[in-house]
């Protein structure tokens, strides 16, 4: 794997914030300033496969958020969040577009990251049961780190953080990682090496004691499940759509809760929180509904008093930030991205199994983004994720075909060359 995208991928885990003029830069955001420009050449000069919509949709949410924060907050203050989204969002999907061409390249890049994950394990474990941040207090000796949050036990165990600024973003970031760890490594290691990766990936999400993080490795956990049972169906994820479907039907007649009122009153650890969540969804979509156009920036928003000002939904956040016109320019490429993956025909056992692992760790965003904000380290890496599997697009021929068929014009040419000789 690329060099840049090794340095993003450990600077993801590196807790320092770095004063550099009037801004605080983390060491991954220092990494995306420096390759954002080469990287925009080399996708500009066609070095990062062919140009897509999704790309230019998500240039033009950059720039939409950009103007909602001039319009909202004015010239000179926009110039610092518009420029820090911009670099959070096309510096990461832009080097993922040009460090993982290939499946070697993504698989690399998955391994790598278990592996990161791993090697913080311990220093999890230590927390998680005792409450003490060793890596904020390691890494805190020399430069200022993220601020550590001794959040209230659960279960009798402390949630871990680990380098990250809250335990919700430690648990998304492992728990991300079980699909890929799982799937897009079959071959590459034996199936005992996978097994052990993805059981460690998969407890380290669990120390962060967070629901939605948990409930992202339960989905994907019964998606691969299912993708293993009905391998041979081709029709098996149309047909768990058909279910899904229905049980959204079941529930939401045939109780007197609404499906997220179900969903929050069964599988959180704290219903509190939960019920929260539905203020926070009702209260939001109304500043939305106030603001549908360009938002209200970082402002505050129409909320009760008693209320905070924390917004546990990523997808509500963006709309309500910048405006409906952001929201769906982002959604919609996404969508465009993840929908061209999952109709492309694929024979190669080795891509499949890469497209496959790519998509169940987008519908996890997805699915844990409608409950929680990914913000910082856990956006730019979002980000990055979403574009690592845009090299799937460009794979017009699976690569065992591709040598397949090089052996066979070899022979062809060969065998004309006997016969001109003859």
């Amino acid at each position: 794997m690329a060099w840049p995208a090794k340095l993003f991928l450990i600077g993801l885990l590196v807790p320092w914030i770095l004063p550099i003029g009037s801004l605080n830069l983390s060491v991954y955001r220092i990494v995306l300033l420096m390759t954002l420009l080469p990287c925009l050449v080399m996708w500009l000069q066609g070095k990062a496969g062919t140009k897509r919509i999704a790309d230019f949709g998500l240039l033009l949410f950059c720039l939409w958020a950009a103007i909602s924060f001039v319009v909202v907050q004015g010239a000179a203050p926009a110039i610092e969040p518009a420029g820090i989204l911009f670099i959070e969002s096309m510096g990461a999907y832009l080097l993922a577009r040009v460090c993982i061409r290939s499946a070697k390249d993504f698989r690399n890049m998955v391994v790598f990251v278990a592996k990161l994950i791993v090697c913080m394990l311990p220093f999890a474990l230590y927390e998680w049961v005792t409450g003490t941040n060793l890596l904020l207090l390691a890494f805190g000796t020399v430069f200022r780190t993220e601020t550590a949050t001794r959040m209230a036990p659960r279960m009798g165990f402390w949630r871990v953080q680990g380098p990250f600024s809250h335990s919700i973003l430690f648990g998304t970031f492992c728990g991300s990682m079980l699909a890929l760890t799982c799937l897009a490594t079959k071959g590459k290691h034996s199936a005992v090496f996978r097994g052990v990766l993805t059981v460690l990936v998969g407890f380290a999400a669990l120390l962060s004691m967070s629901s939605a993080p948990i409930g992202g490795v339960a989905v994907q956990i019964s998606l691969l499940l299912w993708n293993k049972i009905l391998g041979g169906f081709a029709g098996r994820w149309k047909l768990l759509w058909v279910i899904a479907f229905a049980g959204y039907l079941v529930v939401e007649f045939g109780s007197n809760q609404t499906p997220a009122q179900f969903y929050i009153s069964h599988f959180t650890f704290d219903q509190q929180t939960g019920w929260f969540r539905l203020l926070i969804w009702e209260y939001g979509s109304a500043s939305v509904a106030n603001h549908p156009i360009f938002g209200i920036g970082l402002g505050e928003w129409a909320r009760p008093v008693w209320m905070g000002d924390s917004v546990d939904n990523f997808w509500l956040l963006m709309a309500m930030r910048h405006g409906l016109p952001a929201f769906l320019l982002m959604t919609l490429s996404w969508l465009c991205i993840w929908l061209s993956v999952a109709k492309i025909k694929v024979t190669d056992p080795t891509i499949d199994a890469c497209r496959t692992a790519y998509l169940i760790c987008m519908v996890t965003f997805v699915f844990v983004g409608s409950t929680v904000h990914f913000w910082v380290a856990a956006y730019a890496w979002f980000f990055f994720l979403g574009g690592s599997g845009v090299w799937l697009l460009d794979c017009k021929v699976p690569q065992r075909l591709a040598s397949i068929g090089d052996k066979n014009r070899s022979r062809h040419l060969r065998r004309n060359a006997l016969v001109t000789e003859t």
